[in-house]
């Protein structure tokens, strides 16, 4: 694996002689694991720690897999990350166990293959939700119809209308690691340079799919669960796989639950008949309940709008108003702290205490 491999350019290098790095050696990392990481070069995999300037910068700061990264090397035991380069994509969601917070996934990623399997967790809804998580990152999403071979040709051509229907513009693959069908499609898709994120719940194949694409096991998985009909999830990291031709795919582990930030603009490109028709109704601050003028309630009306895909834009929206509202109220909280922090100093300095 080259730099070159690792999609190092020409922006790099220029940020890289104007911040004066040019006597730290470029890494990129290939694993994070709390404050620990693994970073890759042409011939060395390094373990790696970082400099205090940044472990106390914005958590969005820090190191993330698949950023380019300076590092001041010592020797193969004394190894830290010194800056981050600039990202041209960052894939996130917000914390589950901390609202108001952003939870980085990867970063500098180029394509989201959005994984669903036919016989679990097909959901048009969560479709939407996926979709609307690389809009938000500038990733281009590509949704793969995984398990085929456990429905007949009439299921199948049913859930790909149902999809186009009512998602539109976006590529989808029919595949089967059974049969390998649609395989060398996906395969074809995978360009060198390009970095290849794969999002899904635990189950759906994704492992499976790896070890298709690259031609030979690399990646575990595990046995069909008797009892829930799905895959035991076995992946626990995020992996990097650099295939022959070049194309670099990420491998997630499977997420449960996908809460989505704060980033109005993704709303638009994922439901963007919605957004068109919302901005031509008669009233700036219409409800789209029914009002007078509401051509959102014209089309909810006559069927140009999908009911249940309105139902999730709104979902989604009081899921960001939601956000925000509590990121705000967190850098509410955290101004006071500090605001008490400071007057204790002071009149600890004054001898009131």
């Amino acid at each position: 694996m080259t730099l070159d491999n690792l999609w190092y350019n020409e922006t790099l290098e220029k940020y890289r002689i104007e911040n004066n790095l040019e006597s730290l050696p470029v890494w990129r990392v290939i694993a994070k694991h709390k404050t620990k990481y693994v970073v890759k070069t042409d011939t060395s995999e390094l373990d790696a720690d970082i400099i205090g300037k940044i472990r106390y910068e914005k958590k969005s700061n820090a190191p993330q897999v698949w950023d380019w990264v300076a590092v001041s090397l010592f020797d193969e035991n004394n190894v830290s990350i010194t800056n981050v380069y600039p990202r041209y994509s960052t894939l996130s969601r917000q914390k589950t166990w901390a609202y108001g917070e952003e939870q980085i996934i990867a970063t500098n990623i180029d394509y989201g293959l959005i994984v669903f399997a036919v016989n679990r967790d097909f959901s048009l809804n969560r479709i939407e939700r996926y979709l609307t998580i690389c809009h938000s990152s500038n990733i281009t999403p590509i949704v793969l119809l995984s398990k085929i071979d456990l429905i007949d040709k009439v299921e199948l051509e049913d859930l790909l209308k149902q999809i186009r229907d009512r998602i539109k513009d976006i590529e989808i693959i029919a595949i089967s690691n059974e049969s390998k069908y649609g395989l060398k499609q996906v395969y074809n898709y995978l360009k060198k340079g390009k970095t290849y994120c794969l999002l899904g719940s635990s189950g759906v194949g994704k492992s499976t799919l790896i070890n298709n694409l690259v031609g030979k096991e690399i990646m575990k998985t595990g046995d069909i669960s008797e009892f829930a009909d799905r895959w035991i999830h076995v992946t626990t990291h995020r992996e990097i796989i650099v295939l022959e031709n070049g194309g670099i795919i990420i491998d997630n582990p499977g997420m449960r639950e996908l809460w989505i930030t704060d980033d109005v603009s993704w709303l638009d490109a994922t439901f963007e008949y919605i957004t068109q028709l919302s901005n031509q109704c008669k009233y700036k601050d219409c409800c789209h309940d029914g009002d007078q003028g509401c051509e959102i309630d014209k089309a909810l009306k006559s069927w140009e709008i999908d009911k249940d895909s309105y139902m999730n834009f709104q979902k989604l929206q009081k899921e960001n108003d939601h956000y925000n509202k509590t990121k705000l109220e967190k850098k509410r909280d955290g101004k006071k702290i500090s605001q008490i922090h400071r007057s204790f100093k002071k009149q600890s300095k004054r001898g009131d205490y």
